[in-house]
């Protein structure tokens, strides 16, 4: 699960997530590329270790669709592979993403039913149907996913809980870097994030930093190190990543 990201800015499983387009443009574009990530911390979750990230996506005229995958150097973790449809203009951005996973247990019915990908029921899939809608302000960026259909989050009473998470992101620059901070929340009960929350939950406080590695005259690379805490959770973490 990611957040897109702004090559010299930021990683987004993430976080992350923006729709990737470009406003107004009149042809297809593509682009391909690949993030080394030193943990893979998603929402302020721990989704895998040293993590390789590929993503390609195709936009036009505010519209994108991408796809963006995750696998970890050892076998402990979960492949994800993701597929986000999206729409962005001036600073409204609005996406639905299809999460699916290798490995792991139906929410539901807590049965292990690992790498069955075309399994798509409720009841025995590991596929998780987000949408997001978010606006940003340029200062401040206002982000709510909520989970749709799939395998979501229930809760206490079983009832599925319409899993949701907000977040709220500002950058700014400060001596030489280019830095992020968000804030974000789980608003309500639920068993998708954090091992299970019963109700409001500060998930996500991270600060991150990020420059280019110049290379030659026309190439440099985007290191980026973030600072992560889940105060829900009560997780801290530091992890350093490169885009290619």
């Amino acid at each position: 699960m990611k957040t897109k990201i702004k090559k010299t800015m930021f990683l987004w499983a993430a976080a992350v997530a923006f729709p990737v387009a470009a406003e107004g443009q009149d042809k297809v574009e593509a682009s391909v590329g690949a993030d080394l990530v030193s943990s893979y911390i998603w929402r302020g979750q721990e989704l895998g270790d040293v993590s390789i990230q590929p993503s390609v996506s195709l936009s036009w005229k505010g519209l994108s669709l991408t796809a963006w995958g995750s696998a970890s150097w050892g076998g402990e973790y979960a492949k994800e592979f993701d597929l986000t449809l999206g729409y962005a203009v001036k600073g409204f951005s609005v996406s639905v993403t299809d999460y699916s996973f290798s490995k792991g247990t139906n929410f539901k019915t807590g049965t292990d039913i690992s790498g069955k990908y075309f399994h798509f029921g409720s009841n025995s899939t590991l596929h998780v149907y987000e949408a997001q809608v978010g606006y940003d302000f340029g200062f401040l960026a206002v982000n709510w996913y909520t989970n749709i259909g799939g395998n979501d989050g229930l809760k206490k009473d079983g009832k599925r809980a319409y899993s949701s998470y907000v977040s709220l992101s500002a950058p700014f620059r400060l001596g030489g870097l280019d830095w992020d901070a968000t804030v974000a929340a789980v608003p309500w009960e639920t068993s998708f994030y954090n091992g299970g929350c019963s109700g409001f939950a500060v998930s996500e406080v991270a600060l991150q930093a990020a420059k280019d590695i110049k290379i030659t005259e026309s190439f440099a690379l985007p290191l980026f190190a973030k600072v992560t805490w889940n105060p829900a959770a009560e997780n801290a973490y530091f992890t350093a990543g490169l885009s290619f």
